[in-house]
């Protein structure tokens, strides 16, 4: 089985990588920051996702990744949360320049997310990997990530491992 891997930045590389980690078909997640090119070639806050496409398709991650942060909103930390998603092949571009545009119209406001080339990633140290099934009675992962967890199993629960979000139950 070969993986596809796509790049998402947005917020904060915890609550992405928690979000991204709890869907079925994504294999593996590696938590970091990214940094593209020209403009963007500065490192931000992002996770890569390995996914095979078999279980779960680019459209619904890209759909999962807008719904999951701030989208839509050009707030003042935007250097360190680019909303992003970083391609790795022309191919992948038009297909995600597509699908933002098929998705713009369940969106309130403009979608600000950036597709840039992905160019260079630095993982974050291993005592931040991993971080919301390592501490999910954190108070940032009850405040911060809950509520997206959430989220996902009320709008895409036939893609959720439920494994992963099990304890949600006895947090509600």
């Amino acid at each position: 089985m070969e993986l596809t891997k796509i790049a998402f930045g947005g917020g904060c590389h915890w609550c992405t990588e928690a979000v991204f980690q709890s869907l079925l078909g994504v294999e593996k997640v590696e938590q970091g920051w990214v940094s593209s090119i020209e403009k963007n070639d500065t490192f931000s806050e992002a996770v890569i996702v390995h996914f095979n496409e078999e279980k779960i398709n680019l459209k619904t991650l890209i759909e999962i990744h807008l719904l999951t942060h701030k989208s839509t909103s050009n707030h003042s930390m935007r250097n360190k949360y680019r909303s992003a998603i970083y391609y790795f092949s022309e191919n992948q571009k038009r297909k995600c320049e597509i699908t933002i545009d098929d998705l713009k119209s369940k969106f309130e406001n403009k979608i600000i997310t950036q597709v840039l080339k992905f160019h260079q990633f630095k993982p974050s140290s291993d005592d931040f990997q991993n971080y919301y099934q390592s501490n999910p009675e954190k108070p940032f992962c009850q405040n911060y990530i809950n509520p997206k967890l959430k989220l996902l199993l009320k709008k895409f629960s036939k893609h959720i491992n439920k494994s992963k979000v099990s304890h949600l139950n006895s947090t509600t």
